[in-house]
Order: C-alpha cells, then structure tokens, then sequence
C-alpha cells in the first residue's frame, strides 16, 4: 500500500451499521485541511450522518476528541464518535 492510499485511509469510517440494531456507533476521523484552516473532510462526516438517517436513525450523541498526527502531511486529527438511535 503507497503513501497516498494510508494517507486516504485514516480518514475512512466505520460501516458497523445495517445490522438493525436499536443504537449503532461510529466514527469518523475529520482531519485538518492540507493548506489552510478547518476540515478537509466535512462532507464525510455529513455523509456518514445522512446515511444513518436514511436508514432511520437520528443522530443521539457525538462526542469528539482532537489530537495531533506526526509525519509528512500531518496535522491536527479530530474523531468524531457518534451515537445513532434508531427511530420507532
């Protein structure tokens, strides 16, 4: 695997839902633009958010935490945890 598919790859997500359960827990790695400020991958984490809801789930919790990357393209990594609640 090259430099740019491990690159591409921690900022992937799990796909544990579809399983029908009553609460699915994921997480989404957002990290930091490579020039500039904010996220590079904001869209991923509305993605993941619209997927849930589309199989009827609602967003109950999220909870991040921040921490730095070391390396080539490095930056700041923050990982989303997020709780869905599927809807009755």
């Amino acid at each position: 695997m090259g430099f740019m598919e491990n690159w591409k790859q921690e900022s992937t997500y799990s796909t544990a839902s579809g399983q029908n359960y009553h609460y699915v827990v994921l997480q989404v790695t957002l990290k930091e633009k490579f020039l500039g400020t904010g996220s590079g991958n904001l869209a991923e984490l509305e993605n993941v958010i619209n997927q849930q809801a589309a199989k009827g789930y609602r967003l109950h919790t999220i909870d991040t935490t921040s921490g730095g990357s070391k390396g080539f393209g490095g930056g700041d990594r923050i990982q989303a945890t997020m709780v869905f609640e599927k809807i009755q």
